[in-house]
């Protein structure tokens, strides 16, 4: 069916932007840049479509086309705002919807105007606001998981116990924390939070338990608000299953509340290839900050993962540049993060960064607490 002689479209003439890069020899690689004009947004023979409203203002435009220092073409299309319907879910498909299958295509950075922000909250928190809850003022955050699956609800409350009296300042589940039967999500939750509570009391200080609340669909706001109810400062989520919209959902919630930890579990598939997916910046930085999570857990460059210091340098970047009212947030790398690298990543995070130590804070020996409490004098030394 030919599509001529429609209704006029109403449109701001705002428009947001996206950066790809683009396999292909010159003449190809612009051909599919024109084709990602067409399927992100009508998805439709565009000879079919006339001279009309929706090939002027629905269609994505080519604003720049070059070849890059890299080697590789990189293209600037913009959308218009309203083709984002001004909800996530929408906005990350005109991004990369349809295009995530064919190969080649790689989204380097989104611009997204002033019109399609306002309609965001974004973090909670953020770094100002976490660190007043934290009562830390400037030096990096100390972050560590309860590990591993398999203990059972009581050891993992003296584990916390022993983390908290020691001064760390974030302690998460292990993402592969559920509700499995050695260590039920209702009684791990309540016995950690009770030993962190009681810590707390003992030190003065204000450890925050994040428990990793995501679950079935249909649990998982019941898990919410049990949390809240019995006294949790923190939430983490993992948006590669619950995704990134319901994360904004929940940060948005005023009656819930509560900072949230953003963790990357299946969504590494998305970013390692260099010549496909999503930038590291976009994935974990700006997407993550946008959907409302006040930290971006992701693998630090020096550690078991592959992730490239460039790779964390583009996130950090994309957890704290400007981005109107959208208030920066803690990027958290973690991975096999050692005391011995807290220079470096200083160095290449700044004061503004939760670091992530796991295993090898059980590595210093039997001791957690002296542990924590050695870890965070490295810590304080090299971010005076």
């Amino acid at each position: 069916m030919t599509i001529k002689n429609i209704k006029p479209i109403k449109v701001s003439g705002s428009r947001f932007c996206v950066r790809y890069q683009i396999q292909g020899v010159e003449d190809t690689a612009y051909s599919l840049a024109e084709k990602i004009c067409v399927e992100e947004t009508v998805e439709y023979p565009q000879e079919l479509i006339l001279q009309s409203d929706i090939r002027e203002n629905i269609f994505g435009r080519i604003e720049d086309f070059r070849l890059s220092n890299t080697g590789q073409y990189e293209s600037i299309i913009s959308y218009a705002d309203e083709t984002s319907g001004f909800e996530l879910p929408q906005l990350i498909n005109v991004i990369f919807g349809n295009i995530s299958m064919m190969p080649g295509i790689r989204v380097l950075d989104i611009m997204l105007s002033g019109k399609i922000l306002k309609k965001f909250k974004g973090p909670r928190f953020g770094i100002s606001g976490l660190r007043e809850l934290l009562g830390i003022k400037d030096r990096p955050l100390l972050a560590t998981a309860i590990k591993p699956m398999g203990l059972d609800a009581q050891e993992f409350s003296r584990m916390a116990m022993e983390l908290a009296l020691g001064g760390i300042d974030i302690i998460k589940d292990d993402h592969g924390l559920a509700n499995q039967s050695f260590a039920p999500f209702n009684e791990r939750v309540t016995r950690v939070s009770d030993a962190i509570l009681n810590a707390n009391e003992k030190t003065g200080r204000q450890t925050i338990y994040m428990p990793n609340v995501t679950g079935p669909f249909e649990v998982m706001m019941e898990r919410i608000n049990f949390a809240k109810k019995i006294g949790i400062k923190g939430l983490m989520l993992l948006p590669g299953y619950c995704s990134f919209d319901y994360i904004r959902s929940i940060a948005e919630n005023d009656e819930i509340g509560l900072p949230i930890m953003a963790h990357p579990a299946f969504l590494g598939s998305y970013a390692l290839s260099p010549d496909f997916g999503m930038h590291h910046s976009v994935l974990h930085g700006k997407l993550v900050r946008l959907a409302g999570a006040d930290l971006s857990v992701f693998p630090n460059y020096i550690g078991r993962f592959s992730y490239s210091r460039e790779d964390c340098i583009g996130i950090n970047q994309g957890c704290k540049s400007p981005m109107e009212h959208i208030q920066p947030i803690f990027p958290s790398p973690g991975g096999g993060i050692q005391p011995d690298f807290f220079k470096e990543l200083i160095n290449v995070y700044g004061r503004d960064v939760a670091l992530l130590i796991s295993g090898n804070l059980h590595r210093q020996g039997d001791d957690l607490k002296k542990n924590v409490e050695i870890i965070l004098d490295q810590l304080r030394k090299f971010s005076a």
